[in-house]
């Protein structure tokens, strides 16, 4: 999962080694809550990668010099994150699936990926060099991803980082074609040292564009949790509503000190399948590697020599990825597109998300997410009224 956890923060403008640390943290609190009985890793979630940018006005590159505020969205998400899986706990999923069915959730998803294709144009923008070096990032990831044996295809983002960068090495560093990297930062940085941890601040306007992603990570948490009792062959629909609480909690105390919103990871459930190992210890132990790595400002310093093209590339690849991932919801369940139910709920939730459709009412704002959001789950409820034999 580390590929994830390091590179959502750096697309985000956060610093790597406090999402990394939060992400020990979070796996802890998590297995704790759990009572140790659900396999999972915490790491940062790409579903915030839109909010968080729309937020904080972020550029794309360098340090997120607003990331107070979207501190402040991330515990409010997490707040009622928790706050459902407190409900879920006392009376169960079933609302839960009634209010955001595969139609719905499929939608939401798409449309936060959709809603950073700008985003992602925009870093691609450059000389023919930071274009070509980009370019050849997505195809690495492409080619693994489509080409690679299995174990691979689980860290293609992780490959296709180190491709990158080796790229940008050769050519800058060795034969001087390009920019190359700049490691004066990574000999100055100490060995070991804590994480420069950040302060929150709450901002309404911050607050209404993150705090809808709770339905975001409800959906994933949801699917990941069945996934791992159809692997293991145990009924885990009773941890469900304690996995939310964990998840809940440990994206709150990301959010307390400068860390991104967290999730369960997917691709562990891939990991687990093709080894059949289950044992929830392997992530306890993930989660202390995790913590003593962010304890070393030369390991972030490292990350952060990151090349401009070589996160660009991988924005193009994982932004592109959410949509893609999220729309996979459609087809596993079976969405019928012919039912104008359906079909009306996502084409409206698509399009005010991939067009940024934004209410302002005062000084409230809320973005295109959250008006895709709110959007997809009224119309889904409406367009059900007098027919809810036929759903």
């Amino acid at each position: 999962m580390s590929g994830s956890t390091i590179v959502a923060p750096l697309i985000m403008g956060f610093d790597p080694n406090v999402a990394v640390f939060f992400s020990g943290i979070g796996t802890l609190l998590f297995f704790f809550i759990t009572g140790g009985r659900v396999p999972s890793y915490l790491g940062s979630s790409f579903a915030f990668i839109a909010v968080v940018i729309a937020a904080t006005g972020y550029a794309g590159s360098g340090p997120n010099a607003n990331i107070g505020v979207a501190l402040g969205g991330i515990i409010a998400c997490g707040a009622i994150y928790a706050l459902i899986g407190l409900i879920v706990m006392g009376v169960g999923t079933g609302w839960v699936e009634k209010l955001m069915p595969p139609a719905v959730t499929g939608a939401i998803g798409v449309a936060i990926g959709l809603n950073l294709a700008p985003v992602a144009v925009n870093q691609l923008k450059g000389t023919g060099a930071h274009i070509t070096i980009a370019l050849l990032t997505v195809l690495c990831m492409a080619m693994i991803s489509a080409y690679g044996p299995r174990s691979t295809r689980r860290i293609a983002v992780l490959l296709a980082l180190v491709f990158g960068y080796l790229l940008v090495l050769i050519l800058g560093n060795g034969l001087g074609l390009i920019n190359g990297i700049d490691f004066a930062t990574v000999q100055n940085a100490a060995w070991f040292g804590l994480p420069h941890f950040t302060k929150p601040e709450f901002s309404w306007p911050a607050i209404a564009l993150i705090a809808p992603v709770a339905i975001v990570l409800v959906a994933e948490n949801l699917g990941h949790i069945k996934a791992l009792g159809s692997i293991t062959g145990q009924n885990m629909d009773r941890y469900i509503g304690r996995g939310f609480l964990g998840d809940g909690l440990a994206t709150m105390i990301s959010g307390s000190g400068g860390g991104t919103g967290v999730t369960t990871y997917a691709e562990n459930i891939g990991v687990m399948a093709m080894t059949k190992v289950y044992s929830t210890l392997v992530f306890v132990i993930a989660a202390v590697v995790a913590l003593a790595l962010s304890m070393s400002p030369k390991f972030g310093a490292v990350l952060q020599t990151i090349p401009a093209p070589v996160l660009a590339g991988l924005a193009v690849s994982v932004f592109g990825l959410i949509a893609s991932a999220m729309a996979r919801i459609w087809v596993v369940n079976k969405v019928d597109f012919s039912d104008p139910r359906n079909l009306f709920t996502v084409a409206v939730a698509l399009i005010f998300g991939a067009g940024d459709f934004t209410i302002t009412i005062g000084s409230f704002s809320l973005g295109g997410i959250g008006t895709s959001t709110f959007a997809a789950l009224i119309m889904y409820q409406l367009l059900g009224i007098g027919r809810r034999s036929e759903a």
